[in-house]
C-alpha cells in the first residue's frame, strides 16, 4: 500500500485536477439533459469514467520503456488495432451513418480512439529513432505510410472527422520532428491533391453537404444546415452567464440536435454563458501547458514524442469540435475531449494520461537514482 502510494504521489495532479473539473462539468451538464429528455447519460458517463480511471492507474504502473526499447510491442499493438479497423468494417455496427462501432448489447465500443492512440506511439518510436536524418524525404513517407493505412481504412467506415485528426497529428509530429520547407511544401501540394480526389471519390454526399454548409451557412436551412444554426442559436442565447443548468431552451427543448456528443458545447455555451465556455478554454489550455511540460521535461525524445503527440490530438480535437460548433469548421461528428458523452474516447484519453504519467513517475525515479 505505501509503495503505491508514493508512486500516486509522483503524478503531476495539477494536470489531474484540471482533467477532473472538466469531467464534473460534463457530469453535470448531462445529468441536465437527462432531466430534459428522461435519460440516463449521467450515470452511463460516470461509469465509463470509473473504468477510465482504472484503466489510467493500471497504465502508470506499467514500464513504459517497454515500448521504447522492444519495437516489437508497438508494432504488435500497431497491426491489432489494423485489424480491428478491419474486423468493424466487416461486422461493425451502423450508427449515423458510419460503420465505425462494435455493438455489445446496450453499449458501443469505437476502435478509432485506439488508432489516435496507436498512431501517436508508432510515430513518436519512427521519429524518436531517426532524429540525426528526419529531414530525408523518405522518412516522411514512410511515416505518412504508417499513419494513412489507419487513415484509409477510417476514411472507408466513413469517419472523416477521426481521419482529419490522425492525418493532422502525423503532420504536427512531422513539423516538431524537423522537417524542410521544401519538403513541406510538396506534402501541402500533395494533401491538397488527396482533398481533390477525395471530393470527387471518396465522400458520400451528406459528406459534402455539411463542407456546403459550412462554406454557405444559409444552404438548406431546414436540412443540412440545422444542426449548425441550432448549435449558433444556442451559444448566442447563453449571453454573458448562461442560463442555468437544465435551463437551455435549445437543449432542453430538443431544438439541439447530438446536444449530449458532437454539440455539447452549444449546450455548455447556452447554460454556461461566456464566462464558463472562458473557464472550460482556460482549462483546456492549462492541459496543454502540464502536457508540453511533460514533454520538455521528458528523458528521451520516444517520450517527448509520445507527450507532444497528445498535446496535439487534444488541440486537433478541441479546435475542430468547437470550430464546427461556431461554424468556422465543417460538421465532422468529432467530441470534445472528457466533456463530451461516450466511453471510448474517454477510455483512451486517460490510457493516454496513464501513460503520461508513467513517464513523469519514470523520470523521477531516474533522478531519484543519480
Amino acid at each position: 500500500m505505501l509503495s503505491i502510494l508514493n508512486h500516486l504521489k509522483k503524478f503531476d495532479w495539477l494536470l489531474m485536477a484540471a482533467v477532473f473539473i472538466l469531467c464534473a462539468i460534463s457530469l453535470l451538464t448531462l445529468r441536465g439533459i437527462d432531466l430534459g429528455g428522461g435519460s440516463n447519460h449521467f450515470w452511463r458517463q460516470l461509469i465509463f469514467l470509473l473504468i477510465s480511471l482504472g484503466g489510467m492507474v493500471i497504465v502508470s504502473f506499467l514500464e513504459a520503456r517497454v515500448l521504447k526499447d522492444k519495437p516489437a510491442v508497438l508494432v504488435g499493438l500497431y497491426f491489432f488495432v489494423v485489424l480491428v479497423l478491419v474486423g468493424v468494417l466487416l461486422s461493425g455496427s451502423k450508427i449515423r451513418g458510419s460503420i465505425s462501432w462494435f455493438s455489445v448489447g446496450s453499449l458501443n465500443f469505437e476502435p478509432v480512439e485506439l488508432a489516435k492512440l496507436a498512431v501517436v506511439l508508432v510515430l513518436a518510436k519512427y521519429f524518436s529513432a531517426r532524429h540525426v536524418e528526419v529531414y530525408r524525404i523518405r522518412h516522411i513517407i514512410l511515416s505518412a505510410g504508417y499513419a494513412f493505412l489507419p487513415v484509409g481504412l477510417v476514411l472507408l467506415q466513413p469517419d472523416l472527422g477521426s481521419a482529419l485528426i490522425m492525418v493532422f497529428t502525423w503532420l504536427g509530429v512531422v513539423l516538431l520532428s524537423g522537417i524542410k520547407p521544401r519538403h513541406l511544401i510538396i506534402v501541402l501540394f500533395a494533401g491538397a491533391i488527396v482533398m481533390a480526389g477525395a471530393w470527387g471519390f471518396v465522400l458520400k454526399p451528406y459528406q459534402k453537404n455539411r463542407i456546403i454548409t459550412f462554406l454557405d451557412p444559409a444552404h438548406d436551412p431546414l436540412g443540412s444546415s440545422y444542426n449548425l444554426n441550432q448549435a449558433k442559436i444556442a451559444i448566442g442565447s447563453g449571453g454573458w452567464w448562461g442560463k442555468g443548468l437544465g435551463h437551455g431552451s435549445q437543449s432542453q427543448l430538443n431544438f439541439l440536435p447530438e446536444k449530449h456528443t458532437d454539440f455539447i458545447f452549444a449546450v455548455l455555451a447556452e447554460e454556461w454563458g461566456f464566462f464558463g465556455v472562458a473557464f472550460i478554454c482556460a482549462l483546456f489550455l492549462f492541459i496543454l501547458w502540464r502536457v508540453i511540460n511533460i514533454c520538455l521535461t521528458a528523458s528521451n525524445n520516444f517520450f517527448r514524442l509520445i507527450a507532444a503527440g497528445y498535446a496535439l490530438l487534444i488541440l486537433i480535437q478541441v479546435f475542430i469540435n468547437v470550430g464546427m460548433n461556431l461554424g468556422i469548421m465543417p460538421i465532422t461528428g468529432i467530441s470534445l475531449p472528457f466533456l463530451s458523452y461516450g466511453g471510448s474516447g474517454l477510455l483512451f484519453n486517460f490510457l493516454a494520461l496513464g501513460l503520461l504519467q508513467n513517464i513523469i513517475v519514470q523520470g523521477k525515479k531516474e533522478l531519484g537514482a543519480v
